[in-house]
């Protein structure tokens, strides 16, 4: 795989999830909607994709050491991945009722990012274990905050 499509691919399946599934459980948390739920799988998938897209495009850009094709093969693997990535979300959502759909998603997610944190590990020459619980722990960071914080949204109203 090119380094270009590489580094945007890996930008966007870690953001995808990550940021899908801190929007999962905050909103849950907060509002315990399926509607609310799918509308923001639906905006992340494609406002934050496009967004993140954009911010690699710029970021490469000013490097100043990659081609105009470098920089769009970043560019539109970061919206692709991110895109299908997010979108995954949405079909426990639809298929399971809303609390097992949650932890499904989660399950999902964190799965994920074990088997991509396994795959960096190899193709870095480093153990993997480590890598793994790293990820996994900022992962589950993200998780645990967004849920507590969407319990304290959920006071408000």
């Amino acid at each position: 795989m090119r380094e270009s499509i590489r580094k945007g691919f890996s930008f966007g399946i870690t953001s995808g999830i990550i940021t899908t599934l801190g929007l999962i459980v905050g909103l849950h948390s907060s509002t315990h909607s399926t509607l609310v739920i799918i509308g923001g799988i639906l905006v992340i998938a494609i406002a934050d994709a496009l967004s993140d897209s954009l911010g690699i495009h710029i970021s490469e850009e000013s490097e100043n050491k990659h081609t105009t094709k470098e920089i769009w093969e970043s560019t539109i693997s970061t919206f692709i991945s991110k895109f299908v990535f997010a979108l995954s979300f949405i079909v426990p959502i639809l298929v399971f009722k809303l609390s097992t759909a949650i932890i499904i998603s989660v399950v999902w997610g964190l799965s994920l990012i074990a088997i991509f944190s396994y795959y960096l590990a190899k193709q870095q020459n480093i153990k993997p274990y480590s890598v793994i619980i790293e990820h996994l722990v900022i992962s589950i960071l993200v998780i645990v905050t967004t849920h507590y914080v969407g319990q304290w949204v959920a006071t408000f109203s």
